[in-house]
């Protein structure tokens, strides 16, 4: 009996050691910090991909910029196959696939229901098929997340477009971004890490940056820079994206469980997006952070300046603009 037990037990790990080994262990990066929206999305996503492949891939999510402080940095590891899975901003994507800047022009949505039509619609589902069949680029995207709109936050009041001569803004590394800050009279600086914004306003190196409520806050930019300029500009949505290298290293039926999984987190992003976006507006405001909030007049010149961005960049895209504008109508 004893010697059957013995046996019994010797199978049972040598079992436990092959499943082990069969676990694929992949990786994605993600510059927020635990909590966020999208680092909330990121480990739900993972949750959802070992529960549906019956632990056959677990995926170890690293936040805060922990493995690549960079988006840039982390789409070329999935290009290279280094890296599985990371978050990023719809921006740098546009530096592969071109034609995504048709869906962060300035001031082109009415409201966030308008962007998720488009984006959950016809045309942005085709954005996300064009990522994968880009020439040379490397990558699959899986899904979009909310981001909510962008606005500039400066270490000075600004209420006007002349205000904002002279000015050094922070941006991400993507040519329509640059233009934008260019055409309203201030410099464009980039390779400035999200970690790294709050330092390089606090020793001048930049006098402010742009983006949503969750990140000013998130980063502690608001600390270094008081004045958040409420001018909404862009809408840009995240996108989850995967490596086409590691994916073709899978069983087509696990890649498949990753996208419907994917996908399956949107929703789930979108509210905590909501969430974070209110707690985010009311800790700053309770910090001392000064809201301006532009007059209609302010806000159309800011508006009218980004126009030439449409003729620079937006005109290949003019019938998807068009498009995006028509689906509009109904908000």
């Amino acid at each position: 009996m004893k010697k059957f037990l013995l046996l019994l037990l010797s199978t049972l790990l040598i079992l436990s050691v092959a499943t082990a080994s069969a676990q694929t262990v992949l990786k994605l990066s993600e510059v927020h910090a635990p909590g966020y929206p999208t680092s909330l999305a990121d480990e739900e996503f993972a949750r959802l991909v070992e529960e549906r492949t019956e632990g056959r891939i677990k995926i170890e999510v690293y936040t805060g910029g922990t493995l690549y402080g960079a988006e840039p940095d982390a789409i070329q590891a999935l290009q290279l196959g280094d890296l599985a899975f990371t978050r990023v901003s719809a921006s740098p994507v546009s530096n592969f696939v071109p034609s995504i800047n048709a869906i962060q022009m300035p001031y082109l949505y009415k409201s966030g229901a308008h962007m998720w039509a488009v984006l959950n619609g016809e045309i942005g589902q085709k954005f996300l098929a064009d990522i994968e069949t880009a020439p040379n680029s490397g990558l699959v995207g899986l899904c979009y997340y909310d981001a909510g709109s962008r606005s500039f936050y400066l270490t000075r009041e600004v209420n006007t477009v002349e205000d904002m001569k002279g000015l050094k803004i922070r941006v991400q590394d993507n040519q329509m971004m640059k233009r934008m800050v260019e055409l309203l009279g201030a410099t464009p600086v980039t390779g400035i890490g999200p970690n790294d914004v709050q330092q390089a306003i606090a020793t001048g190196v930049v006098d402010g940056a742009e983006n949503n409520w969750p990140t000013y806050q998130n980063m502690g930019d608001y600390e270094v820079a008081n004045y958040y300029i409420l001018d909404q500009h862009t809408r840009v949505p995240e996108i989850l994206l995967a490596s086409a290298e590691v994916l073709s290293q899978l069983d087509p039926k696990d890649v498949e469980i990753i996208k419907a999984a994917a996908k399956d987190t949107q929703e789930y992003e979108i509210a905590e997006w909501a969430k974070k976006e209110a707690s985010s507006e009311q800790i700053v405001r309770d910090a001392g952070a000064i809201v301006v909030e532009l007059t209609a007049e302010a806000r159309a010149k800011f508006e009218e300046a980004m126009t030439p961005l449409y003729e620079e960049f937006g005109s290949e895209w003019m019938d998807l603009i068009e498009q995006i504008k028509k689906v509009g109508e109904d908000f």
